[in-house]
């Protein structure tokens, strides 16, 4: 095997690898060998079929597997040798055809390896950081404000007589079967569904159509789902739901009180006030610590310019264009070209693929760890959002560990900022709520 470095330039680096075909072919001999007492073949003992007939039988397969292998080979070595640290996987070049021609032991295999390498990074001003912690006092209004809508999830309803009709605000109790092109649909039927007429939890048009309806009334209402409904199959088609009132009820207003409380779990009406502005605090503290944040990565977006991985950029910037093109633009995004929108995104991309390599070697060098807890936790959390089991997840991590970094790496870079801010020297700044509540940007 030889491995040459053909380019360093900057952060790109590319070598050529030449194996040549007879090793290959000594190699194949030697796995053939190494097989043969194993293969049973009809018309040989076991053991005695020709290596010449095993490699018709079995060459291509072993040989493809040697090439992977002494491919890996060749990666290793040429980042071994140069002491290279990838930013991403190195890329092979070869021309059209020639895995054919080695396989057919033809040619040797020869081909250009493309090679991203990480910057060297010095942080500056880590130990010198002045950032600012928002603070905002907790109104008493907005602390009955939480408490009414505690009321108001957990309000009691009583039934309505039967010649009542149901008006907005009602809740029914309802049965119901859709079909779509005349056929019952996954989905499509329920038994004894609360639905709050207002609430709009069902699709357009659905419950505007049961106003009026009567305690066990039978109705057949026509509907259309919305072109962008999560339903492929079911966007932008008309359907008919057969729908019984079996219960037509009326919510009761809830008196907020110590026997209130009581019903959701708290001594004393007092006691539920308590936790509230505790739960409000909580969430006073997480958006500040979101400006914090901004603040810092803005200080040190600002204070470092170095070298990117072309790849890297172009690989994030990828990513957030497929969101743009997903989502409906912002009004400041609006009246853009399309060439001025790219431009404003590679921005961003490069900015955080700057702070990502930048908190990384941070962390690195501050020795910030991932406690396994926290990593399985945030593991099983996002099995049970992709609607899997944890144990499920888990196995296809063990199948490729290298989507263990993708659930690492948030939880890393968080680390990092606290480990950050804990440094800094924090001046506190008391605000209103609606400017602690802003959004501070988008990462």
């Amino acid at each position: 095997m030889q491995v040459t470095e053909t380019k360093n330039e900057g952060l790109s680096r590319e070598y050529q690898v030449v194996i040549s075909q007879t090793y290959l072919s000594e190699k194949l001999d030697a796995k053939l060998e190494e097989i043969k007492p194993q293969v049973h073949l009809k018309g040989f003992r076991p053991g005695k079929a020709p290596t010449s007939f095993l490699k018709k039988l079995y060459g291509p397969n072993l040989m493809g597997e040697l090439i992977q292998e002494e491919m890996t080979a060749a990666q290793t070595k040429a980042l071994s040798d140069n002491n290279i640290t990838p930013a991403m996987q190195p890329h092979p070049h070869m021309k059209d055809g020639l895995i054919d021609e080695v396989v057919k032991g033809k040619a040797d295999l020869e081909y250009h390896m493309h090679v991203e390498v990480l910057p060297e990074i010095e942080p500056k001003g880590i130990d010198e950081l002045k950032l600012t912690r928002m603070t905002a006092e907790i109104d008493e209004a907005e602390v009955d404000e939480e408490v009414q809508k505690l009321a108001d999830q957990n309000k009691t309803y009583k039934d309505l007589p039967k010649n009542r009709v149901a008006k907005e605000g009602h809740r029914l109790v309802i049965d119901f079967v859709g079909r779509a092109d005349g056929e019952e649909f996954e989905g499509g039927s329920g038994e004894d569904v609360n639905l709050d007429l207002g609430s709009n939890q069902f699709i357009p048009g659905f419950e505007e159509q049961l106003l009026g309806i009567k305690k066990e009334e039978e109705r057949t209402i026509k509907v259309t789902f919305p072109e962008d409904y999560a339903a492929a199959h079911l966007a932008g088609k008309e359907a008919e739901f057969d729908v019984t009132a079996k219960n037509l009820q009326e919510a009761q207003d809830t008196e907020i009180d110590d026997e209130f409380a009581k019903t959701i779990g708290f001594d004393d009406l007092e006691g539920l006030k308590t936790r509230v502005r505790e739960m409000i605090q909580d969430r006073y503290k997480s958006q500040s610590r979101l400006h914090t944040k901004r603040e810092l990565l803005d200080v040190l977006d600002e204070n470092h310019d170095f070298d990117l991985p072309p790849g890297m950029v172009k690989a994030e910037f990828e990513q957030i264009w497929q969101q743009v093109q997903a989502t409906e633009l912002d009004d400041e995004d609006k009246d853009k070209s399309e060439d001025e929108l790219r431009a404003d995104y590679e921005k961003i991309a490069e900015r955080r693929v700057r702070l990502g390599l930048l908190l990384a070697e941070i962390g690195k060098a501050a020795d910030v760890q991932v406690p396994q807890d926290e990593l399985t936790r945030s593991i099983q959390a996002q099995a049970m959002q992709m609607g899997m089991q944890p144990q499920q997840l888990f196995q296809m991590i063990q199948e490729r560990p290298e989507l263990l970094a993708q659930f690492r790496a948030p939880l890393f870079e968080e680390k990092v900022v606290d480990h950050l801010i804990e440094k800094a020297e924090i001046t506190e700044k008391t605000v209103s709520k609606d400017e602690l509540m802003a959004e501070p940007g988008d990462e």
